[in-house]
Parts: C-alpha cells; structure tokens; sequence
C-alpha cells in the first residue's frame, strides 16, 4: 500500500504551529514551547503525537478546555518537591516549565519530583524526560489520560493510555530514551488507522461485547461514549501475554499523577468530542552523581547500548534495536530531508492556518511511500 506524503523543513512547521497558537491567545512563549514539542513527535517518527493533533488543540482552545492565559498555581513546594495547578493551562508549556523546575532542584538536592494537576494534553513523555541527560540526570515524564483502556477480563474504560518516559545519557551512544504508552497502542494510532481506512489488528482493543474490534470508527465512538470496548493493557487480552502487568503500570501512573496530587483519576478522566480532557503530569530528575561518577556511568550505558545493538539477529529481522535509537535516527533523517507528513494531515493542518489567516508552510518534496 502506498500514502501520499509531504515533506517540511522542522524550523518552517514549528513557526506555522507557533503561528497558529498566538492566533488563539497563547503568548509567544507558551506558543513557541507547545510547538516545539508537537513537532518534536513528528521528527522522532511518531505522528500520532504530532501535528495531526493541532486541530483538537485549537478546538480545545476555542472551547475553553484549554485555557491560554490560565494563572499556573504553586500549591507545594519543598527542596525536593513541587505540585502546580494548571487551572487549564496549555499542556506542554506547562509541563516544560514543570520539569525544568524539577531538575533546578535536583541540582541542590540530588533527586527532584513534581505534579502538574488541571493541566492539559502535553505530547509526547519523551520530550520531557529528555531534558534531563544533558545535565548528567536521569528523567522521568508520565500522564495519565482521559479513560480509553479496559482493565484486564473488562470491557469497559477504567484508566487511560498512561504513558510513561524515561531517559539516561550515554557516552558516544545516544541517550536510552523509553518513552511507552501502558496500552497497546495509543488512541493516536487508533486515529491514524481511521484516516487510513484500516481495519484494526486484532490484539489491540476490544469492542463493547469484549471481542477483538475490528473497526477503528467504531471504536472510537464506543469509547467516547462509554458504552463499552477499549484499548488493551499493554500484553494483550488476559494474563497468559502479561495483559494484567499492562494494567497495574497504568494504574501505578494514575496514583503518581492524579492520586499524589488530589487530581481526577481513572474513569473520572474524559475526553470531549473535539478535544482532550484535563489530565495531571509526573516528572522526576535523579542526579547521576549522588551514585557515582557520571562519566562512568556514561560509559558504562554505552557498554550496555552497544551490547543490545549487537545481539544476533532474529531469523528475518534486519537489527535489533535500543530505546530512543529509532526515533534518534528518524529525526536525523527529518533534519536533513524535512519533516513527513501524511498528505491528509499537511492539507488538514493548512486548513486550520488559513482559518486564521496564515499560509501554509512550504513542502520540500511530495510522493508516496510503501508501508
């Protein structure tokens, strides 16, 4: 099968992104933050994440689910910990704010952790716990998310797709940088098969009966409706997979992110129709040196990294891969050919532009790509 593709210079879609979200009241901060990260999603080859989302922003923002200028609260503070209130805010800028603060204190005190409740969507976990190697720390970054998963023999949505980030700094290897969803898949990549006209692998999700759902429309409207059907825990239907360990990380990142907080958790967590619902954040810094000499831990990541790299092949299997290191090589591809885009997502997103009186940002190459 082959999908019409665009191609953008990054810097030309982060302004576009940037651009758009002034246009809905964020300042030039705030917008050039959440920018920043949405098309981060895209270049490190996660599109369910990235631009394709701008729409449910801006809705979001029009709605007053998402709240430009919202007031963001110190509730706690201590040397070693934070919570923010959000009161609706923007999620990434919010978060970026969040986890800057977390390593600042982790500077003094060894090891640093926040929430951020009533915030919104912040992107991809990755981004967040990424900034912590290049100041010789080990990052943290979870959400939880409005209820789309169904616990383990269940068919309803009880908690979300809680994804979890965590990233350690190696030597002459890129960074380890885990960044998971606790489900199968994400409701992104339930979207992306609808827009692709997909039928749904069986595995991933069940339908309101509790049988594997085929039909990802259908799905998703099920699961916005609570009527029933929801994306598996990660390991699949039942426990002989490890279904139920999916389903207790879930759950673990709703009692760090809501619980510890005094935030909305689990099936009280909902979506809009057109928008994200307000979910919490978890972010940590560890300090390296409070161990040993952060050097040698450098070094001996890159042991450990090489080691995997060179793990003989699966029958069939063309290499075997480390956390992060697709998604490094994904971005260094979009740096030098330009960020890709799904045609119906790049003509989707100059929609939204030209609804505020933007051009759209310039494409490099257009074809098809087999996938």
């Amino acid at each position: 099968m082959t999908t019409d593709v665009v191609r953008i210079r990054r810097k030309s879609l982060e302004t576009f992104c940037q651009q758009v979200f002034q246009h809905h009241g964020l300042s030039e901060d705030d917008a050039r933050i959440a920018a920043a990260v949405l098309v981060a999603a895209d270049a490190r080859g996660i599109p369910s994440h990235g631009v394709a989302r701008l729409h449910r922003y801006v809705n979001g923002l029009r709605t007053g689910l998402v709240l430009p200028d919202a007031p963001v609260e110190v509730v706690v503070d201590t040397p070693s910990s934070i919570v923010l209130d959000a009161h609706g805010a923007m999620g990434a800028p919010v978060g970026v704010r969040a986890m800057e603060c977390v390593i600042d204190k982790a500077r003094s005190n060894g090891a640093a952790f926040g929430c951020v409740r009533d915030s919104n969507h912040f992107g991809i976990a990755g981004y967040y716990a990424m900034m912590a190697p290049p100041e010789d720390m080990l990052g943290i970054a979870m959400t939880n998310t409005a209820a789309l998963s169904v616990p383990t023999f269940g068919r309803q949505v009880m908690f979300g797709t809680n994804p979890l980030a965590f990233a350690a700094p190696a030597d002459k290897e890129r960074a380890f940088v885990l960044d998971m969803s606790t489900s199968v898949v994400t409701r992104g990549k339930i979207e992306v098969y609808d827009r692709l006209g997909r039928e749904l692998p069986v595995g991933w999700a069940v339908d309101k009966t509790g049988r594997p759902a085929r039909d990802p429309r259908s799905l998703l409207d099920d699961m916005f409706d609570r009527v029933g059907g929801g994306i598996l825990p990660l390991g699949g239907m039942g426990e002989d997979l490890g279904g139920h360990k999916g389903y207790g990380l879930a759950v673990m990142i709703d009692v760090l992110c809501a619980v510890l907080c005094g935030a909305p958790f689990g099936s009280a967590v909902a979506d809009a129709r057109t928008s994200s619902g307000r979910v919490s954040h978890f972010f940590g810094a560890i300090r390296i040196d409070t161990f040993r000499d952060p050097s040698e831990f450098r070094r001996d990541v890159d042991r450990m990294l090489a080691d995997l790299r060179e793990c003989p092949r699966a029958e069939g299997a063309e290499r075997v891969y480390y956390a992060g290191q697709k998604e490094f090589e994904h971005e260094r591809e979009c740096l030098l050919r330009g960020v890709l885009l799904l045609r119906q997502t790049y003509d989707r997103i100059c929609a939204t532009g030209e609804e505020c009186g933007l051009a759209a940002p310039p494409t490099l190459t257009t074809g098809a790509v087999s996938d």
